[in-house]
């Protein structure tokens, strides 16, 4: 290539003319900044230009850097306020809520003096905070917006009402249950869903609206359900205060949710304020009642714990099962029947720990309502974690 190079620009032979030779010097100049090219067909060298950048290109370089990001583009890490932490913390607490009731039903087992300080009147208190921030996530629009989904709400209320206090009924004729734990067992099946569900329901990828307004709708209607259902079914094991239970169920129950609703609606800095803090202390009250019903009785629970746990889980299991195989049958989707799954498997066992040391005369009654609250929390996240592998579609046929 060199040589013929050589041989077309310098021709011993033939001396090149004046204008060959001047543009001979300008490709010599400019050769620096070329490419040879070599035609096989027409066996011609051609120079063609590589590239246009001028000199001044080339003796300094002005480095600027595009890769599209600089120092002054990243964004800069804002520091959490201490409402942002309170609202952090408050998660991780109610996230753990399984971990903490176990927690505490364990240290009322083995150390049954550690809640010796929990009296009936604290125990009313808890629950009524507990359900007054309930309360606090509705308005009085949310509890119309009930009847733009009357089928679930119909099957969740019907299958909530009917499923636990029967299986309950049947457990204990099954395990032949002493009187007061029978008759324990069938109030914590006909107490309304827990407010745990809620939280349950957003891990396992449910229907958290639906979740919210069945837990209104059952608690609300539980001024009625609760005393009227285990009147009739427990009747036979003891003597049930039907109207005493009316009017705990309303002081504990109703009148909270609807103040925490009004507030919600007309006071919403004053609900955005102090609800980061409900949920823990909701978490707080369910871990101390129950690890006071476990140690007020103790050494019953060693006795004849093993009946009272395999009741327990026989009742949760029917009904997270029955809810969801019911609700599939009568063609709800997959999101709203694993909510109405969780809200009819969980219960407001605080509730019945509460009714069952007010108005049954064995405290032995409690017990079977605080394990509950073990079981069904402990069931619950495992089918919430099982679930929340596979995100449902939000209607299938």
């Amino acid at each position: 290539m060199a040589s013929a190079i050589s041989l077309s620009l310098f021709n011993g032979a033939t001396p090149l003319k004046s204008n060959s030779l001047h543009k001979s010097k300008l490709t010599l100049r400019t050769i620096s900044c070329s490419r040879l090219s070599y035609s096989s067909s027409s066996r011609e060298i051609s120079l063609k230009t590589q590239s246009t950048v001028p000199i001044s290109c080339r003796r300094r370089f002005d480095f600027v850097p595009r890769c599209g990001i600089s120092s002054n583009d990243l964004p800069t890490e804002k520091k959490k306020s201490f409402g942002e932490w309170v609202e952090f913390v408050g998660e991780a607490v109610s996230t753990a809520f399984p971990i903490w009731v176990s927690l505490g039903c364990l240290l009322g087992l083995m150390r049954p003096s550690t809640f010796n300080w929990v009296t009936p009147n604290w125990t009313i208190a808890g629950l009524t905070i507990t359900m007054l921030g309930m309360g606090m996530t509705l308005t009085f629009d949310d509890l119309r917006g009930a009847f733009s989904m009357p089928k679930e709400l119909f099957a969740g209320f019907v299958l909530q009402y009917s499923i636990m206090p029967l299986s309950a009924f049947f457990v204990s004729k099954l395990l032949n249950l002493p009187p007061h734990y029978a008759a324990g067992l069938i109030l914590v099946g006909c107490c309304p869903g827990g407010t745990a569900s809620n939280i349950v329901t957003y891990i396992a990828r449910g229907n958290v609206a639906l979740s919210v307004l069945m837990t209104a709708t059952s608690t609300v209607s539980a001024v009625i359900m609760t005393p009227l259902l285990t009147a009739k079914l427990a009747k036979q094991y003891i003597t049930v205060d039907a109207l005493g239970l009316l009017m705990s169920t309303l002081q504990v129950v109703l009148l909270p949710v609807l103040a925490g609703a009004f507030l919600n609606q007309y006071f919403q800095k004053l609900v955005k304020f102090v609800s980061p803090v409900m949920p823990p202390i909701a978490v707080g009250t369910v871990a101390i009642l129950c690890g006071y019903a476990i140690g007020q009785n103790a050494s019953a629970i060693l006795m004849s714990g093993k009946q009272v746990v395999l009741a327990s889980c026989l009742l949760h299991i029917s009904g997270f099962l029955f809810g969801y195989l019911f609700s599939r049958l009568l063609g709800i989707d997959v999101a709203s029947s694993r909510t109405i799954s969780i809200e009819v498997g969980m219960q407001n066992s605080v509730l019945g720990v509460v009714l069952a040391t007010q108005h049954f005369g064995n405290p032995l009654t409690a017990v079977p309502c605080a394990v509950s609250s073990v079981c069904h929390s402990i069931l619950g996240s495992a089918l919430a974690g099982i679930w929340r592998r596979s995100a449902p579609k939000q209607l299938e046929d």
